[in-house]
């Protein structure tokens, strides 16, 4: 039976410890899994870090990865999302031709029509900046290439935040929070 692939968004939550990210990596290395995208940076909560990885491959796998990633002792929780659980956008910058920018009006109805911004105007280049889901950014890129204005590109890894009401880790450390007081009261209590 062949298992139907499909993109899944990978949210891991850890303290900010050297090493924690070739650790997170090597399980995708282990089986052989491409990361099509990773984001690292601080989340809502002090000292924690927040990784969010996007891999194509079927349900099967993505289990076991995370599973793997979550027995690390520096890893406070991982999950993994499809689409339908995560609102997620990218940024990504054009690098264009000021000359050409200039000189083709159709490029500026472009840049509207994909509510893009020009951050930077100068002789040489403009930068415009974006953001949006792959799609738009892809195609935005496909319809400035036409032109062959386009200098530079680059675009970021997805970020994402849950549908859910709050962050999955919040829960988790509450109830680490909780345990660990009812550990030292019952020890406090052992002691008297």
């Amino acid at each position: 039976m062949i298992m139907k692939e499909a993109l899944y968004t990978i949210i891991v939550h850890s303290e900010n410890i050297a090493g924690v990210l070739n650790k997170v990596t090597a399980a995708f290395t282990r089986r052989q899994i491409n990361i099509e995208s990773l984001n690292v940076s601080a989340s809502s909560i002090k000292g924690v870090h927040k990784y969010t990885i996007t891999s194509r491959t079927d349900a099967t796998n993505i289990e076991r990865i995370v599973q793997q990633i979550a027995k690390n002792i520096d890893v406070i929780q991982a999950q993994y999302f499809l689409d339908s659980g995560v609102i997620h956008r990218e940024v990504a910058m054009y690098k264009l031709s000021t000359d050409i920018l200039q000189s083709q009006p159709a490029i500026s109805k472009i840049i509207r029509k994909y509510s893009a911004h020009i951050i930077e105007v100068n002789e040489v280049f403009s930068i415009l900046e974006m953001s949006g889901v792959d799609e738009e950014i892809t195609a935005l890129y496909e319809e400035l290439k036409v032109f062959s204005t386009i200098l530079q590109f680059v675009r970021s890894g997805r970020i994402v935040i849950t549908t859910s009401s709050f962050e999955h880790v919040d829960e988790f450390l509450e109830s680490r929070d909780k345990a660990h007081k009812l550990s030292r009261e019952s020890c406090w209590s052992k002691d008297e």
